[in-house]
């Protein structure tokens, strides 16, 4: 059974940094293709950033350039590290892992919010004041 937990989140001011983390147990990060997902309040969920097992990435137009996804395999796993954080950054961010992923799914993946994606986590709570 495939598990996932976040951690990470807080509350930092514009322009600050995060790295979320996200622990799985009963996967390996080389055999599965992950996520990250956000929410905002009163907004429907969205992606944010998707790696392959072999570490092919996709991101959002929105994170490009401030977010990088990656992956420590021998720990099982996934981060984010987010830079320049800005307001409409804020939200519950959730990772997610799923059967693999070519570009054409990481891009479905990101443009339906993770629908598709197995198994999630509870989520983070990231607030980015300004």
């Amino acid at each position: 059974q495939v598990q996932l937990a976040e951690s990470g989140g807080g509350s930092v001011q514009t322009g600050g940094s995060l790295r979320l983390a996200c622990a799985g147990s009963g996967y390996t990060t080389n055999s599965v293709c992950m996520g990250w997902f956000r929410q905002a309040p009163g907004k429907e969920r969205e992606g944010v950033a998707v790696i392959d097992a072999d570490g092919s990435t996709t991101y959002a137009d929105s994170v490009k350039g401030r977010f990088a996804i990656s992956q420590d395999n021998a720990k099982n796993t996934l981060y984010l590290q987010m830079d320049t954080l800005q307001p409409e950054d804020t939200g519950i961010y959730y990772c997610a892992a799923g059967p693999s992923c070519n570009s054409r799914r990481r891009w479905a993946l990101l443009k339906r919010g993770g629908t598709g994606m197995d198994s999630w986590g509870k989520g983070t709570l990231v607030n980015i004041s300004s």
